[in-house]
């Protein structure tokens, strides 16, 4: 890795560790030339399957709208960062689970309301509202009652 200070082309690795849930390595690193020290970052890339929209059409995965989605619907409620980055966590790992090039989007959208659902009832509720596209308060009241019952058992 080049240096980030002199561009220098040798580095040493000082130190290495897992990071968090041992998705990430860290590294202190020192240059060869000018002595600087810095720290890197590793993680694998893992390839994310193709998003079919309800229309037909082809997408890339985007991590950007999952976290986009689950943060909209968590907004002003009780729901740790922790908590969400491992229900996001969860879910792309579920989803890179199924094995597939090409995932469609209803799958990855129930895989997203089960994480609410075990995350925050208001949150689920506000998602599957968009998502499953309630049309009056009958429909609210339905996903509701629906909500309750499981709770129950």
């Amino acid at each position: 890795m080049h240096c980030p200070f002199c561009a220098h082309p040798d580095t040493k690795v000082i130190d290495s560790r897992l990071v968090a849930d041992g998705s990430q390595v860290r590294r202190r690193r020192e240059c060869l030339a000018c002595g600087e020290r810095y720290t890197t970052f590793e993680s694998a890339e893992l390839v994310m399957p193709k998003i079919i929209k309800t229309d037909g059409t082809r997408e890339p995965f985007n991590e950007a709208k999952l976290r986009t989605g689950l943060a909209k619907a968590v907004e002003k409620r009780p729901v740790s960062v922790e908590d969400l980055e491992a229900a996001i966590n969860k879910i792309l790992s579920q989803i890179r689970a199924l094995g597939e090039r090409e995932v469609p989007s209803t799958v990855v959208g129930e895989l997203i309301i089960e994480a609410l659902r075990g995350l925050d009832e208001v949150a689920y509720v506000r998602f599957a509202s968009v998502y499953r596209r309630f049309k009056d308060v009958n429909a609210f009241r339905e996903e509701i009652d629906k909500l309750q019952s499981d709770s129950k058992e």
